[in-house]
């Protein structure tokens, strides 16, 4: 039996697919407002609990005899301002001297460590959702594209390393736009009200923790990149989850946007 904290999209409801190819039993723990509901369907049970509810999910984990465990899906960033945590909660971010994604979510792998609790990489069971390099779609960048994901990539490496975000969007060698708590759909979205026919680079951090917060793309995102008017996408090789891969690769196509792996 593995454990699955879920947030939001599709990135919980696939995992539970491919672990139950894998002979594996997943009981799932869903957020209220974030995790789609369809997840009561897939996972062989489910519990409910609000963002910040720490002492009450390691319970239930105990409660199930869960020894390993995953999480999965965002949950936006912007809860910080608004979640009431319980006392164990508080009593962690206290601890903190920082309080981005990456400082709070290894807190609580250590926190459930003591526990008896260990956290495996989110992409358990998920290995061919991460593309080699290569350019992915039928349609190709070109020169000047290339050179733009050249730059973004490694402004995005920069960004990522100081925990801002994982996103940029550039054209011509300028930046157009860079991601921060608001999360890479509305990064997006604010390039494409500036200028259109951008590339967009999506990175890992330089010592990224697989066990949480990997880079997603799916088919939301080529929606939003068709939307905002981007043409490439750039994502980082063997360390991006692309989930729905052939459906976003055939999308992306048909809409004249271009989707490389670096």
């Amino acid at each position: 039996m593995i454990g699955l904290i879920a947030g939001n999209g599709n990135f919980p409801l696939i995992f539970i697919k491919q672990a139950k190819k894998s002979g594996e039993s997943v009981t799932a723990i869903a957020l209220f407002d974030e995790t789609d509901k369809s997840i009561e369907q897939l996972a062989d049970k489910t519990y409910w609990i609000s963002v910040g509810q720490l002492s009450k999910l390691i319970d239930i984990l105990k409660k199930e005899n869960i020894r390993k465990c995953v999480m999965a899906g965002q949950v936006k960033h912007t809860k910080l301002f608004s979640v009431k945590p319980d006392l164990r909660a508080i009593a962690l971010l206290a601890k903190l001297k920082s309080k981005t994604a990456d400082a709070i979510l290894s807190a609580i792998c250590d926190e459930f460590q003591k526990e008896g609790i260990d956290f495996i990489p989110s992409n358990t069971y998920l290995s061919r959702f991460m593309p080699r390099p290569g350019v992915l779609t039928k349609i190709k960048p070109d020169k000047a594209q290339k050179s733009d994901i050249e730059f973004g990539y490694e402004l995005a490496k920069n960004v990522a390393g100081l925990d801002i975000g994982q996103t940029v969007c550039v054209k011509d060698k300028s930046i157009v736009a860079v991601e921060a708590m608001e999360g890479t759909d509305r990064c997006i979205k604010r390039a494409g009200e500036v200028t259109k026919n951008f590339t967009v680079v999506k990175v890992a951090r330089p010592r990224q923790d697989m066990r949480f917060d990997i880079p997603v793309i799916g088919i939301k995102t080529v929606e939003t990149l068709k939307e905002a008017g981007a043409a490439v996408l750039a994502v980082e090789s063997e360390k991006t989850l692309l989930l729905e891969m052939d459906e976003v690769i055939k999308s992306a196509d048909e809409n004249g946007i271009s989707i490389v792996a670096v």
